[in-house]
């Protein structure tokens, strides 16, 4: 891009939108010092125009029609801030990109789906599609991999990508309050949306990891399902007793390749309660990068919010004003390399389980006949008597052992006639 003047529009004007524009109007001399170019925000694009908002935006900014404001030739980069992997935000984006405007998006939905599609339609047009803000927002991690450790083979990241999920799960430990209870007071605070479904059922993360992972290991993004599962069946009763047993409950993000296989994963975690990422709280996310040959890096900082989010943006903007066209994802389109996925049922780690059980004698007896038939060993157990309800809590601690048994297990245990409601399972992930 060779012309001193950079002309961008803004589509979507919510939180982050709005914030954005600040950014830019308050940084401009900045910029230029950065990039040697002058940013103009040349249109914006929301759903209601008449909208009352905090600042005040010229009249002959606003742009009513999205797709014709993406066609229109004074216009050199686009910035999706509209959300969702189809609608408007997808024909938006793909005509920005068929249009050889520049793009930049949070959207890691939009990114997860059809990453592969807008990034060939991207280096065909000569044009770039950046998405640092898609994954942890402030935490510069796509631009790390992409470039800062570009030439190492990178071996597993496992982190935490949700700030909504981490906020439950550190409030329950931190105040004994229920699931239920600090959910209502993260939606207070805005750390949870109104619907947070896709935050608490893994959807969220799974989004960034399967990012992530294409990026790391030079992989078209993969289409596999992959092993999800959220935190809604957590209890303060299941944060309390792998307290007692030395570990904390995060919900994890983990991709790693095995025997020239993908593995990807999002799940709850035990995780060593000394542990780095065990002290991980509060809406903060982090990421392990474990690589060869600089070994393991570590990345902290805010995972949402309009600043964090904004400073992401305001990067990829900066990327693109100095006129360099990068591959999205870091290798050229037609050497990224499908992957098969691994069977994750031959997957080893141990686990805790949480069995409710009658409180009568002989009770524990079986219940670890169950875990011997499975072939399955125990290397801690806990067992609390609720003698008011005749009903106990026992809490195991396995050894290693594959997925495929764990399963097994678990039908086995919810056919037993002393258990009394569907065994909580968590894996143990030894970082």
């Amino acid at each position: 891009m060779s012309k001193n003047i950079i002309n961008i529009a803004i589509i979507g004007f919510g939180n982050i939108g709005s914030y954005f524009y600040k950014m830019i109007e308050s940084n401009k001399k900045l910029i230029n010092l950065k990039t040697n170019k002058s940013i103009l925000v040349k249109y914006i694009c929301a759903k209601s125009l008449g909208k009352k908002r905090s600042i005040r935006i010229p009249q002959s900014k606003w742009f009513k029609d999205p797709i014709k404001l993406v066609k229109k030739t004074d216009v050199d980069v686009v910035v999706e801030l509209i959300g969702g992997s189809g609608g408007i935000a997808k024909k938006i984006v793909f005509e920005a990109l068929k249009n050889k405007k520049h793009v930049i998006t949070a959207n890691k939905s939009l990114i997860a789906k059809y990453g592969n599609e807008l990034g060939h339609i991207a280096e065909k047009n000569k044009v770039n599609l950046e998405f640092e803000a898609s994954v942890a927002a402030g935490i510069p991690i796509i631009r790390s991999i992409k470039e800062g450790i570009n030439i190492n083979k990178i071996n597993k990241i496992c982190g935490i990508l949700n700030g909504t999920t981490n906020y439950i799960l550190s409030e329950m430990e931190n105040t004994g309050k229920s699931f239920s209870a600090v959910l209502e007071k993260a939606k207070k605070y805005g750390f949870a949306e109104a619907n947070p479904l896709s935050d608490l059922n893994g959807s969220d993360a799974e989004s960034k990891i399967k990012i992530l992972s294409s990026i790391a290991f030079n992989t078209v993004i993969s289409s596999n399902k992959i092993l999800k599962e959220g935190i809604q069946g957590i209890k303060l009763i299941d944060i309390y007793q792998a307290k007692k047993l030395g570990y904390k409950i995060k919900l994890l993000a983990i991709s790693e390749v095995k025997e020239n296989k993908l593995i990807e994963r999002v799940h709850p975690c035990l995780v060593l309660d000394k542990s780095y990422i065990a002290n991980i709280n509060g809406v903060l996310n982090a990421i392990i990068v474990d690589a060869t040959p600089i070994g393991r890096t570590v990345y902290q900082g805010e995972g949402a919010g309009p600043g964090p989010t904004s400073s992401a943006l305001l990067s990829d903007l900066c990327s693109v004003a100095k006129g360099i066209v990068q591959y999205p994802f870091g290798t050229p389109n037609e050497l990224q390399k499908k992957i098969d996925r691994f069977d994750i049922s031959k997957t080893v780690y141990s686990s805790y389980l949480r069995i409710e059980v009658k409180d009568k004698s002989g009770v524990l007896s079986v219940i670890t006949k169950v875990f011997s038939k499975n072939r399955i060993s125990i290397k801690n157990l806990v067992q609390l008597p609720d003698k008011n309800k005749k009903l106990a809590s026992i809490a195991v601690i396995t050894h290693k052992n594959i997925e495929k048994n764990f399963k097994n297990l678990l039908k086995d245990l919810l056919k037993n006639k002393f258990v009394v409601e569907k065994p909580t399972f968590i894996r143990v992930e030894k970082l």
